[in-house]
């Protein structure tokens, strides 16, 4: 028993005491459309998220397998952390590595 006019934005329906009629501004129906907008775009990045990290977790390796896995490099050459300095103490890092 509810009839909507689009054109003019405005709801009519019986009542006890006559016709019922809702208007409504196109400032409110253009704001209220954006919002919709924007909730049902944001809906689908939530779904795409949501698809992007079940995919990304069923890719993602078993860390449980490479556990002890590490192997150091032969290759290895001492840089010194201060050469002023009396004690010594150096660094090992791989000989192979680029200088960039």
């Amino acid at each position: 028993m509810v009839v909507r006019n689009y054109t003019y934005l405005k709801l009519k329906m019986p009542g006890p005491n006559g016709i019922i009629m809702i208007e409504s501004m196109y400032e409110h129906a253009y704001d209220y459309d954006v919002e919709c907008i924007e909730y049902a775009e944001a809906l689908m990045e939530a779904e795409t998220l949501i698809a992007n990290l079940d995919r990304l977790g069923s890719e993602a390796p078993n860390s449980k397998r490479h556990v002890r896995t590490f192997e150091p490099t032969k290759a290895v050459k001492l840089v010194l952390v201060d050469p002023a300095c009396p004690d010594n103490r150096a660094l090992r890092i791989s000989a192979t590595l680029d200088i960039k």
